[in-house]
């Protein structure tokens, strides 16, 4: 028998596993219309198959072996610099307990130490991706754009970004498959 200590663990290697576990995390917010799902999905499935060289990276966070949530981030093609935060999500159960928070400090940490200089995060501009934004700009992300009916009439997209190049991180990025997530910074 396993002992659970209830203590994050950051993981970095996306498995077969994940692909399930990326469409349940997604589908338990309500949020997102199939497509969208099948896209993060699509986005595992590539990391999986490619590794670097599909350009996602992904970081899972999990309690006794249990996927919570997960992030995806990858350079921007013809950019130096510049990546995309695709995806940061937490299963549903386990909102509100800074996991989100501590995904968002390793993808920032993880853009740095590829010399990163700028995230970028594309969101909705619906009433229900309020906390969704007010969560990224209280990280110190700053709305760059704006654009009305992107994504369907009445669903613009909003652009974040956070330029990370001179900024002190915390998160100090080890070389482990994984690693207790509240010994790191």
């Amino acid at each position: 028998m396993i002992a659970k200590n209830n203590e994050l663990t950051i993981r970095r290697e996306v498995v077969e596993s994940d692909l399930e576990t990326v469409r349940s995390i997604i589908d338990s917010s309500g949020f997102f219309r199939k497509d969208e799902v099948e896209v993060a999905v699509e986005l595992a499935g590539e990391a999986l198959a490619k590794g670097d060289a599909s350009g996602y990276h992904f970081i899972f966070a999990e309690i006794d072996g249990q996927t919570l949530g997960f992030a995806c981030f990858g350079p921007i093609p013809c950019t130096l610099g510049s990546y995309d935060l695709y995806w940061i999500a937490v299963h549903q159960d386990s909102r509100g307990k800074g996991i989100g928070q501590k995904l968002l400090k390793e993808t920032e940490a993880s853009v740095k130490q590829m010399n990163g200089r700028k995230i970028y995060i594309e969101t909705s501009t619906m009433e229900k991706y309020e906390p969704t934004r007010g969560f990224y700009l209280s990280a110190g992300y700053e709305e760059a754009a704006r654009f009305s009916d992107f994504y369907d009439v009445g669903d613009g997209k909003v652009v974040l970004v956070k330029n990370i190049e001179d900024q002190e991180l915390g998160v100090n990025i080890l070389k482990h498959k994984s690693l207790p997530a509240n010994r790191l910074g």
